[in-house]
């Protein structure tokens, strides 16, 4: 029986499905490879992850509702599919000196996997934990952060000692392996299924029942306000993480002149506070909610970005852009639980893809801003002052939204719902 499945272990397959799709950050250890020993040109390598990490988040997007249609088991599976042969297919590409067979395997079918990859089990996990949804959705959030860490040194090691086609062979297969693995035990629960403790404290009303502010389709979602408030609210988040990663490592050694070996380290703990900050953010939001962790973001970066101009000390700088990048992830792993609670969880995967438009647009925009600020006033300086700007705004709109999110909880609770 479905209910009759431990979901400890359903955590587990979500973790082991966004870890293995979470390798797609390790990208940067292929490049020099490829460029020395197969001749491609940088652009021509780096189109490729441009290309998953388009895909990525539009995929999420276009098949949000096939992944409601067909559930967690079949959706992991088909993304386990299409992540391993891209992979695979990556490394085929190597051996026949294809750059374009690379774009379409490393790129499209690889980027298509981890769309579908990346929400497959969330709205799954969302219902299996109704008291700790951002516990829950933050630990596989976490996976997917955490891949790239597994990922980097093994896939070095696997190319100096064999080759690099060799090496995409081998990890497409353990991809796809553990995909198929936690796609095997991953189901949804019964309807309106809950933990023993959480009844326990409800009938003796110690904890109070808490309803979703409502129970939408993913069409009727993204005609409220609710959905651009959240929309806008991640894509400056995304946006402002986004540009800091990409541009950290330059942009540290010259505002505060740190040595290029303590920024690869500075970019090397970047991915802990990343990862870190997906499940400390998404566990802190079970107890002061939602609404309030995400004014707290906009809260640390207003700070962040209003000091950083005028920091001359090297700690303190790593400090900030640390606290931005664990921001970043908080915002990911807290989105899912965030759905839940002002759209329910009927078609909430489908309302998540939706929502990681996103990841795409601001992965072009964050680095392509910062770009275009540098080259034309050859510092980095404005960006901090344009940047905060747009977190103000941000942080304008999660004011509102959590003002209206009480005022709908008032409203229900003069009709007898909640």
């Amino acid at each position: 029986m479905k209910g009759s499945k431990n979901r400890w272990f359903i955590a587990l397959s979500a973790i082991a499905i966004h870890l293995s799709i979470g390798g797609a950050y390790a990208y940067s250890v292929y490049k020099k490879p490829l460029v020395e020993s197969a001749g491609w040109s940088l652009t021509d390598v780096t189109l490729a992850f441009t290309i998953m990490m388009a895909l990525a988040g539009s995929s999420a997007a276009i098949f949000g509702k096939f992944v409601e249609r067909n559930g967690p088991r079949k959706s992991a599976i088909v993304a386990a599919v299409l992540f391993g042969l891209g992979q695979a297919g990556s490394g085929l590409s190597v051996a026949m000196d294809s750059v374009v067979m690379f774009w379409l395997t490393y790129g499209l079918l690889s980027g298509l996997g981890l769309g579908i990859g990346y929400i497959s089990p969330v709205s799954t996990l969302v219902k299996w934990f109704p008291d700790r949804r951002g516990l829950a959705t933050g630990m596989a959030v976490l996976g997917f952060g955490s891949g790239a860490l597994i990922t980097a040194p093994v896939a070095a090691a696997l190319m100096e000692a064999i080759n690099i086609p060799m090496t995409f062979y081998i990890l497409g297969a353990c991809y796809f392996l553990l995909m198929i693995l936690g796609a095997s035990y991953i189901a949804p629960p019964k309807e309106g299924w809950m933990p023993d403790n959480m009844k326990k404290d409800i009938a003796t009303g110690k904890k109070e029942l808490k309803e979703d502010l409502a129970q939408l389709t993913a069409r009727e979602a993204v005609r409220t306000k609710h959905f651009w408030m959240l929309w806008t609210m991640m894509l400056i988040n995304t946006s402002a993480g986004i540009m800091m990663i990409s541009v950290a490592s330059p942009m540290a050694q010259e505002v505060v002149g740190l040595s290029a070996a303590a920024a690869a380290t500075m970019v090397g703990i970047m991915g802990i506070f990343n990862g870190g900050g997906r499940l400390g953010w998404a566990a802190a939001s079970d107890y002061i909610g939602r609404p309030a962790v995400f004014m707290i973001f906009f809260i640390i970066q207003i700070a962040a970005f209003f000091l950083l101009p005028s920091v001359t000390n090297a700690l303190l700088f790593q400090v900030l852009i640390l606290l931005v990048v664990s921001c970043y992830g908080g915002g990911f792993s807290n989105l899912p639980a965030f759905i839940g609670d002002l759209f329910g969880t009927k078609q909430l995967g489908a309302i998540h893809g939706y929502l990681l438009t996103t990841w795409s647009l601001g992965g072009v925009f964050g680095p392509m801003l910062v770009t275009q600020i540098k080259e034309s006033t050859g510092s980095y300086i404005p960006v901090f002052y344009v940047f905060n700007g747009l977190i103000l705004f941000a942080f304008f709109i999660s004011i509102l939204l959590r003002l209206d999110i009480k005022k709908a909880k008032r409203k229900l609770q003069q009709q007898g719902v909640a």
